[in-house]
């Protein structure tokens, strides 16, 4: 069977998680990209055709020069909406493009939870020529690219003069790009991981998120949350319907305060920065061959048979500062105690790099699992606390 698989720059999910899956299935996979030598150099045994990816016109000409797809698929961000046009016009099973735009778009988003009475949170979408300064924002506000990921450019606002300086900062990076400026919204930060093929959906757990100190939102740790709270479940789920998700896999980030769960915003795909490589291991399940088999049209089974009783928790050290690495661990995998452990350098020694606020600050990352939380909590510790990372200007 013949696999299309869109995406933009090479990422773990793909190379370590979908590729390997793909070959499991026995399909014949060729990747669509307007990255190609990037791509050529992770993986030179995989078909590697290049496309402008972010126009579905050029998508569908180009699996149609190349031949008669059985799936089409997508974990990139930037391409849902793109890969469900495809599939839809070739007949494939897929996500509805609608479902997909909304998502995507955080302004859409707000504007449909809001009609649909889910879960309505003060949001403004913001062009170049709007006054924001004479907006009716509620202080402490957030303010974010409309299409944006991994929290790039996403920062707090306390007032209004402050507004209309970060939203001239974040321009200058992003000409002519569309922003958002919302309320924010107090609470622990979480996640819910969900897979599901239309008919059947089934809740894989989530995570507990660690921020970096504001105004900025970078990941700093995530926490294994094996069942959140019923009412908290039934609340994330219950706007993910009304937003239209439900098939294929789906990373939502959302808060809890006092007991109400809001969504922060919904990321139409698996988790990435290898939080999905973790929880295939934790769960011990073929997470990927999943997600992939829904695309092809196989319905899931009423059961995963996933692992319960298992810990987790994944750090990932940051750049504070810009500069060139000149000093960093190698690849480890330890295995002590009952916690399995894994470090991966996520920054090659003598690179170069700014400091950007995102995940594109991370070193490396270390994700460990057990069935004790403390003996994970101390493995990871132990680890960090033993390694060094040097920078310099």
């Amino acid at each position: 069977m013949r696999m299309y698989l869109l995406a933009r720059n090479p990422t773990d999910s793909v190379t370590e998680g979908f590729l390997p899956a793909a070959a499991r299935l026995g399909l014949d996979v060729t990747v669509l990209t307007d990255q190609p030598d990037a791509h050529r150099r992770v993986y030179p045994q995989t078909r590697i055709v290049e496309c402008d990816v972010r126009d579905f016109r050029s998508v569908i000409t180009c699996i149609s020069t190349l031949g008669r797809p059985d799936a089409v698929f997508s974990n990139s961000d930037h391409l849902q909406t793109q890969t469900a046009l495809a599939a839809d016009y070739f007949g494939l099973p897929g996500k509805d493009w609608r479902v997909a735009l909304r998502t995507k778009d955080k302004a859409e988003m707000r504007r449909r939870l809001a009609s649909a009475g889910a879960d309505p949170v003060w949001s403004a979408e913001v062009a170049e020529d709007t006054d924001v300064a004479a907006l009716d924002v509620p202080y402490p506000c957030v303010v974010k690219p409309r299409e944006g990921v991994a929290s790039e450019d996403v920062v707090r606002v306390e007032d209004p003069g402050e507004l209309v300086a970060r939203c001239a900062e974040i321009r200058g990076r992003r000409p002519g790009a569309a922003l958002v400026v919302e309320e924010f919204l107090p609470g622990e930060l979480y996640t819910l991981e969900t897979l599901g093929d239309g008919r059947v959906r089934h809740v894989l757990g989530g995570f507990h998120t660690v921020l970096s100190p504001p105004p900025y939102f970078i990941e700093e740790r995530l926490t294994f949350v094996a069942a959140h709270p019923e009412a908290v479940v039934a609340q994330v789920l219950a706007q993910l319907d009304a937003l239209g998700v439900g098939f294929g896999a789906c990373h939502t980030e959302f808060v809890v305060h006092e007991g109400r769960a809001r969504i922060i915003e919904v990321n139409y795909r698996a988790i990435g920065d290898q939080c999905d490589l973790l929880l295939a291991r934790l769960l011990e399940i073929p997470l990927f061959e999943h997600i992939l088999r829904t695309h092809l049209g196989e319905p899931l089974p009423a059961s995963l048979g996933e692992r319960r009783d298992g810990v987790a928790r994944l750090d990932y050290p940051c750049a504070q500062s810009a500069g060139t690495l000149t000093a960093a661990p190698a690849a480890t995998e330890l295995d002590a105690d009952g916690v399995r452990l894994t470090y991966r350098p996520l920054r090659a020694i003598g690179e170069r790099h700014e400091v950007y606020r995102t995940n594109r600050d991370f070193l490396g990352v270390v994700r460990a699992t057990g069935t004790v939380q403390a003996d994970v909590d101390r493995a990871v510790a132990g680890f960090l606390a033993g390694q060094r990372w040097e920078i310099q200007p």
